[in-house]
């Protein structure tokens, strides 16, 4: 995709900090701004025609706030979550209840898209009470990187709390800037493996590179150790816990009905991807893109390089995508095995199905707020968490 808008307002983060990447040092503006909305209606197409806004069939509901919301759980068999806040916090949500705090949450680097990140229960949740949460942690010399901790969630006579937090995986190497953390969690369907997203930390480079964890989904045990039969198991360095690389920024990652992997991809200006995993495979960031630098200068798209792995389906303009879950209930009608995306810059829940014609989205229903995160609860019901300093917890009743 070669962009005709030559004239671009920059909003400078610095892609490379005080690191250096040459001529790959492309200014970029913050999280999901992407292509502001002025401009967006005269960028190139996507590859799959773009669907009006859809009629929603469901009715949006507040339920409650946060301060900056990022990720949210269902504890099953309860009508509670867990909700993350960036600048460093951990909640705990009761439908009907309070919002209590959760103890013990471990000090973060909170600053542009820094801060506290995913939260996931283990698989075996019921009986071990153990969680997984993801943060940004300072380093020397004025880097960061992404964490993952692990801990027990106790709630006693001394209150609810973090016990025995445990690091298992730190992003590496720590790099200046706050961008392209990723840092999102899923557990196989047999709760075998953990998978994680690492973020290109906005360096480019380091996504093409096996000898850092950097651009890259990540398969490990749940106890952060290096599965032998990952595909670079055979390396001395974090190039071994490598699933697959060549990306970006991946905030959504989630496995499918039939046990498939897959990621949602946030391009630079154009090119947001929905990607299909295959182990050691290489998608092509930053060599190919379907989206072009924020400076307008081109990127080749990936039809120009057959040995990078494509995406199922993208977008351009960009729908800025925060997350991924795949519907799993039958209580929304003809949803059942879809992708839903949240929305950033779309402000929107995009919806994608799969068939013989492969991914396509197929509707579109604006919400009218950035879209953080997205999750399914035990009654089958989708709900939403916004992105803002008053972020809302909306679920989505379905209309009969």
């Amino acid at each position: 995709m070669r962009s005709s808008l030559l004239s671009f307002l920059l909003v400078s983060i610095g892609v490379c900090g005080g690191g250096g990447c040459g001529s790959a040092s492309i200014a970029a503006p913050a999280e999901n701004a992407h292509v502001p909305p002025a401009v967006a209606a005269t960028s190139s197409t996507r590859s799959t025609a773009q669907p009006a806004e859809s009629p929603l069939p469901f009715t949006a509901t507040p339920i409650a706030r946060f301060d900056h919301p990022w990720a949210f759980a269902f504890i099953p068999g309860t009508k509670s979550a867990l909700v993350t806040e960036q600048q460093g916090a951990l909640k705990h949500w009761t439908e009907g209840g309070p919002i209590r705090d959760v103890a013990g949450v471990p000090k973060v680097d909170h600053g542009g898209q820094g801060g506290v990140g995913d939260v996931a229960l283990a698989p075996d949740f019921a009986t071990s009470r153990m969680i997984y949460l993801s943060w940004v942690e300072p380093g020397d010399g004025g880097t960061r990187g992404a964490a993952l901790g692990r801990a027990k969630l106790v709630d006693d006579a001394q209150g609810l709390r973090l016990e025995n937090l445990r690091i298992v995986w730190r992003q590496t190497p720590k790099t200046t800037g706050r961008g392209h953390f990723s840092h999102r969690i899923a557990f196989s369907p047999d709760g075998k493996y953990l998978f994680l997203t690492s973020g290109d930390r906005q360096k480019l480079a380091p996504a093409q590179d096996l000898s850092n964890n950097l651009g890259a989904t990540l398969r490990l045990f749940p106890d952060g150790s290096v599965p032998p039969d990952n595909p670079f198991a055979d390396r001395k360095d974090a190039g071994a816990q490598i699933w697959s690389y060549g990306h970006r920024n991946l905030l959504g990652i989630a496995f499918d009905a039939n046990g498939q992997l897959w990621t949602s991809e946030m391009g630079p200006r154009g090119g947001d991807e929905l990607n299909r995993e295959v182990e050691g495979a290489n998608y092509g960031w930053p060599v190919v893109s379907n989206g072009d630098h924020y400076d307008g200068s081109n990127i080749p798209d990936h039809p120009t390089r057959p040995e990078f792995n494509a995406p199922a389906t993208w977008w351009n303009p960009v729908i800025s995508p925060a997350g991924l879950m795949f519907v799993r209930g039958d209580r929304y009608a003809g949803w059942q095995g879809d992708a839903l995306l949240p929305g950033l810059s779309s402000r929107a829940l995009v919806r994608v199905t799969f068939g013989a014609g492969g991914a396509r989205e197929v509707a579109r229903y604006p919400m009218g707020a950035r879209i953080r995160a997205v999750a399914e609860r035990e009654d089958g019901t989708v709900w939403l968490l916004e992105d803002s300093d008053r972020g809302r917890l909306i679920r989505l009743a379905p209309r009969d």
